[in-house]
């Protein structure tokens, strides 16, 4: 659609196809209507976004007409500035581009009166949400045993990322309408608290976009004239209700993303959305990304052979023109001491030949492989960070003056109120707390209200009445500060006025002063967020700052700092480095499954595709013989996808520590199952066939060398060593002679 905007210099001065392929070309100068990128790893899907939306620009459409979200706010502050180089920061600062939470918030500002919020909302993240429904278990008088708050906090989320109201929830038992009751007091909480968790902010815009009756639904479907999505493969139904429904008058709707890297099915993600997309939206066009700019030859061809068997992906050839570089690494170890030693060993090398350790990462498929891998790194002196692990912003002296601000901004919190009504300690105990919550739940009030308002109605005695008045009259004048403070100055009022740095202060310890640390870094950041607001043209506020916070994901912490970079491998999305390498990759583990949870075989393909298409130039994957994991030891089979690695992208190797194994007890893991398809020539039972020495091949092994034979069991079984795997013991039937 055309604006009175002015044109984008981008215009004259980008010939197109001298920096974009046939494809992107495709992508960027489709006109209008649904179309569908589907991008390969590696394949330059974010130039394909950020050179439409030029494009888009140079056309005269206004920008305040274009809506484009992606997943991290990591990846929207990259695609911002890629699109700012392009047009200018004058055309860039007016679009509506950031993460589905972060741009409903935005717009949940503006509609918050369909919602029943006040404008001044906040939002609720984790710990603030489990200790709603925390509250909720405790004024319903239910057992936390039978229904924990956590348990309730997880059906409710995925009811919500379904799309399913609290009114269309299933009950069948007494059990199902006490969690239906529970369910509805939590959203009643939430409300009266002035306050919305992040599946909310995207619910109350889908739900007013989708009101054909009301004037806001007719404004929100008529804002924006054309939509791009990135990370499509990673729509829940209400993101992807949501697209459909701003996108229902024009259809000029361009999704980006790749099926064989759909990962987040567990927090909701669809993989039949963007499978369906072509369905849902007729005539759309179909675009497939498939040269790969980010990797070696080798690595690409490692990665495609693990997703090619993927069953109804849509079918993609990704291949590259980048030079083979080194032979991806599959490195059997000894153990999981004996993996991280090797994985610091690489480590070390590879930073000896010139790689900066910020360019080195090190993923594993659960947290719990990590320990023994951050110890081998500090013995080592190696510097590390560990992406997903307590954010900074989940510290607890950074939370508590983060409940004083958001309480100076909305005093209904309960949540922020509570937490701060004893910190630093001033003798409100747990039984006064008791009764001041107890007499605003019963007089439908918030705490705030009750402490500011008749507390003899609370039932304390006069001194609990002095200390808490004392604490409400405390924040009225803090709240006094908000309208000429800027947002640093009053968070160093915040520290000032209640005692709590002077507290820590006076502990005087290490845990202490590196409390200070923190909280001298979070005064940084909201001097930060000052400038970089003020380098925008409007005015810094706290509620912005808040919001900003809020919406912090575990990748926006990732610093770009001399460390190697550690994390599970669904954190590794969106991230790239030179050199990666992939620990625990075995049976049980990746791909992963256990006694208490059925994981999906498909998507634990896409999962190992995803970790092995972060890497740019180097990649290796290891596996060990036995793991102590989950306080039990066990032996370990290499994953079965390594049965799908090109023999001629990949070498085998095996740590020194279990090449000096001597013995064969030592391991007495049996063989894989035999895979569909395999065959095997039976070696003669006998004496000089099977004698100590002798060569053999093996479909997952390859060439070993026998020890020794035990020829009393049925089947016969042999004791094999295989350079790259150890002492094996095999089935003799699943042996072949070397030729």
């Amino acid at each position: 659609m055309v604006s009175s905007s002015s044109a984008s210099p981008f215009a004259e001065a980008t010939p197109l196809p001298t920096v974009l392929n046939p494809p992107q070309l495709e992508a960027v100068t489709h006109t209008s209507g649904p179309l569908l990128v589907l991008a390969g790893a590696g394949s330059g899907k974010t130039r394909v976004i950020t050179y439409r939306i030029a494009y888009l620009l140079a056309h005269r459409v206004a920008p305040y007409r274009i809506y484009a979200v992606t997943f991290t706010n990591k990846a929207a502050k990259e695609m911002r500035s890629r699109i700012e180089r392009l047009v200018g920061s004058d055309l860039a600062s007016d679009l509506w581009l950031g993460t589905f939470h972060a741009t409903c918030a935005r717009l949940l500002r503006r509609y918050h009166d369909t919602a029943g919020l006040r404008k001044d909302f906040v939002i609720y993240d984790d710990s603030d949400q489990r200790a709603v429904m925390t509250r909720v278990v405790n004024d319903l008088n239910l057992d936390d045993r039978r229904f924990p708050p956590k348990l309730l906090l997880s059906m409710l989320h995925s009811y919500k990322q379904q799309g399913t109201s609290l009114n269309d929830i299933p009950v069948a038992s007494p059990a199902d309408q006490t969690i239906a009751n529970a369910f509805a007091e939590y959203q009643r909480k939430l409300l009266a608290a002035n306050a919305v968790d992040f599946d909310d902010l995207i619910i109350h815009v889908m739900n007013a976009a989708e009101d054909r009756s009301s004037i806001v639904g007719e404004e929100l479907r008529s804002r924006f004239d054309h939509l791009l999505v990135d990370e499509f493969q990673d729509v829940n139904p209400v993101q992807y209700r949501l697209v459909r429904a701003l996108a229902t008058d024009h259809h000029s709707v361009c999704v980006v993303g790749d099926d064989d890297q759909s990962i987040y099915r567990w927090r909701g993600a669809d993989i039949r959305i963007i499978r369906g997309f072509k369905n849902d939206f007729a005539k759309s066009r179909i675009v497939k990304l498939e040269q790969n700019y980010r990797s070696s030859g080798n690595v690409v061809r490692t990665a495609l052979a693990v997703i090619k068997p993927s069953r109804e992906r849509e079918p993609k050839e990704l291949f590259t023109t980048n030079p083979p570089g080194t032979p991806v690494k599959v490195v059997a170890t000894r153990d999981e001491k004996d993996e991280g030693s090797w994985v610091v060993n690489a480590i070390q090398n590879a930073m000896a030949k010139g790689t900066p350790p910020n360019e080195i990462a090190v993923f594993y498929r659960i947290h719990a492989q990590s320990r023994v891998i951050e110890e081998a790194l500090r013995s080592h002196a190696i510097p590390y960070q560990i992406i997903g692990g307590m954010r900074f912003f989940d510290r607890a002296e950074v939370k508590d003056v983060l409940a004083y601000l958001r309480v100076l901004v909305n005093p209904t919190s309960d949540v922020d109120l509570l937490r701060i009504i004893n910190v630093p300690a001033r003798q409100i105990g747990a039984t006064t707390v008791n009764r001041l919550v107890l007499q605003a739940t019963t007089t439908d009030r918030s705490v705030y209200d009750v402490l500011t308002s008749d507390l003899h109605a609370a039932g304390l005695n006069r001194a609990a009445c002095k200390r808490v008045a004392a604490f409400g009259e405390l924040l009225k004048k803090l709240r006094d500060d908000v309208a000429h403070l800027g947002p640093r100055a009053l968070a160093e009022q915040v520290l000032h006025v209640t005692g709590y740095e002077s507290s820590l202060l006076a502990d005087d310890t290490p845990e202490s002063l590196a409390r200070i640390e923190n909280l001298q870094e979070l005064l940084g950041s909201l001097s930060e967020y000052e400038d970089e607001t003020l380098q925008t043209g409007t005015t810094p506020s706290l509620s912005g700052y808040l919001e900003r916070v809020s919406l912090i994901s575990d990748i926006d912490q990732m610093q770009d700092a001399p460390r190697i970079s550690m994390m599970t491998v669904h954190g590794s999305k969106g991230l790239e480095f030179d050199n990666v390498i992939v620990t625990g990759f075995e049976e049980g583990l990746f791909p992963y499954h256990s006694a208490t949870s059925a994981s999906d075989p498909e998507e634990e393909r896409r999962l190992a595709y995803v970790a092995f298409t972060r890497a740019r130039r180097h990649l290796t994957i290891t596996h060990t013989a036995s793991r102590m994991i989950f306080g039990s030891y066990r032996f370990n089979q290499p994953s079965t996808f390594l049965l799908d690695l090109p023999s001629d992208a990949v070498v085998s190797e095996c740590s020194p520590a279990l090449a000096h194994v001597r013995t064969p007890s030592v391991s007495t893991t049996p063989t894989m199952p035999t895979a569909p398809g395999e065959r095997y020539v039976e070696l003669d039972d006998n004496e000089s066939s099977l004698a100590p020495g002798r060569t053999v091949m093996h479909q997952r092994y390859g060439t070993g060398t026998i020890l020794s034979v035990d020829a009393g069991q049925t089947p016969a079984i042999a004791f094999v060593s295989f350079p790259a795997f150890g002492k094996k013991r095999i089935v003799v039937s699943h042996l072949r002679p070397s030729s």
